[in-house]
């Protein structure tokens, strides 16, 4: 059974996450993996992708109509193939080491994301992105920045509903795979479930705060809030083991 302290702190991590990424494009798997790591490392990564499931649905419901569909396709394909990846190190790799793997992936998502280098979205660089969001989405729920690096300098519309798309469609596949290869189990399903009502609260929160709220300043504060997260993590993750 999941307790009282595990629901407060990974469920305000939900929120806050899930409010950064309606705002910018992405934030809820870095705010929430870490922090569930660090709470429960065998919930990793099933119940902060089924999280993840839902924002995509509630920000394509107004923007969908701004989604780059050739682009998404050719990260779709690249996702596909480093799904396969991302299965094979959750199946390989002990819950500690688990852990480990998910602060690094944070930091250098933060890097990625704080980038100024531009990419452009090509066919190339699209699919390239796509099969390390794979490998990373899976194995660890932070998926996101590969694919927001080479959006990062479109319109704000652009990259949320592009990035919701390939967020919802790339989280049904790694589930999937996941539960195919017998590392989804009820516990991640439950964990996942209850703490959808965060991911509503926070998407709901973050709409009128997008008005008045400049995206720059969530974003700086994101990348402050999951540099500490993943610093922690890897922290305790190596003392646990030691």
């Amino acid at each position: 059974m999941l307790d009282v302290t595990f629901l407060i702190i990974a469920g305000g991590a939900v929120l806050v996450g899930a409010a950064v990424q309606t705002g910018v494009g992405l934030g809820l798997g870095l705010v929430a993996a870490p922090v569930v790591s660090l709470l429960d490392p065998t919930l990793m990564p099933g119940s902060v992708l089924i999280t993840t499931a839902l924002l995509p649905v509630l920000t394509l419901s107004s923007e969908w109509r701004h989604i780059d569909l050739r682009g998404m396709s050719w990260a779709l394909a690249g996702r596909l193939v480093g799904t396969g990846a991302g299965v094979w190190v959750v199946a390989t790799l002990a819950p500690r080491s688990l852990a480990i793997l998910v602060g690094v992936m944070v930091l250098v998502a933060v890097v990625l994301t704080a980038t100024a280098v531009r990419v452009r979205p090509t066919p190339g660089t699209l699919s390239f992105a796509g099969l390390i969001s794979g490998v990373s989405g899976t194995a660890t729920s932070i998926g996101g920045p590969p694919i927001a690096l080479v959006y990062q300098h479109d319109p704000g519309p652009r990259v949320r509903s592009t990035l919701g798309a390939y967020f919802l469609v790339g989280v049904v596949v790694s589930l999937a795979a996941l539960g195919l290869a017998g590392q989804l189990d009820s516990r991640d399903v439950a964990a996942g479930a209850v703490l959808l009502p965060f991911v509503l609260a926070g998407f709901l929160l973050a709409r009128p705060l997008r008005r008045v709220v400049d995206g720059h300043v969530l974003r700086a504060a994101l990348l402050v809030v999951v540099t500490v997260s993943g610093v922690v993590l890897i922290v305790q993750s190596l003392l646990s083991g030691a």
